[in-house]
C-alpha cells in the first residue's frame, strides 16, 4: 500500500500520509516504480522521512526546491522536521 508521497524526483524526503512506526515501511512511487524506505524512528502523519542521506549543512530538497538545511547528519529513514532541519539562511562560513 502506498502511504507516502514523493513530490519531485529530486527530493530527499517523502511525506507520509499515515503515521509510520519505527521499523515500518514508507512506500512511495518514483517514475511508476514502487519503492520503500524503512523508518528508523516513528514518523507522524504528514511529516517527512528521508529517502536519501543528507549531510549536516547540506540543503534538504522537497518539491524539487530547497526547503532548508540539515542541522545534523540525516540518515535514510529518519524523521525530518524542526529538530534536524532549519529554514533560516546560513551565515557565511557556517555549516
Amino acid at each position: 500500500m502506498i502511504n507516502a508521497i514523493l513530490l519531485h524526483k529530486n527530493d530527499d524526503v517523502v511525506t507520509v500520509t499515515m503515521p509510520i512506526a519505527a521499523g515500518g515501511q514508507a512506500v512511495y512511487l518514483l517514475d511508476g516504480q514502487q519503492l520503500q524506505v524503512t523508518a528508523v524512528q516513528d514518523i507522524p502523519q504528514f511529516h517527512k522521512v528521508a529517502i536519501k542521506a543528507v549531510k549536516a549543512g547540506s540543503d534538504v530538497i522537497k518539491y524539487g526546491e530547497r526547503i532548508g538545511y540539515a542541522t545534523q547528519d540525516i540518515c535514510v529513514g529518519q524523521h525530518v522536521h524542526t529538530h534536524n532541519l532549519d529554514d533560516q539562511a546560513r551565515e557565511e562560513g557556517q555549516a
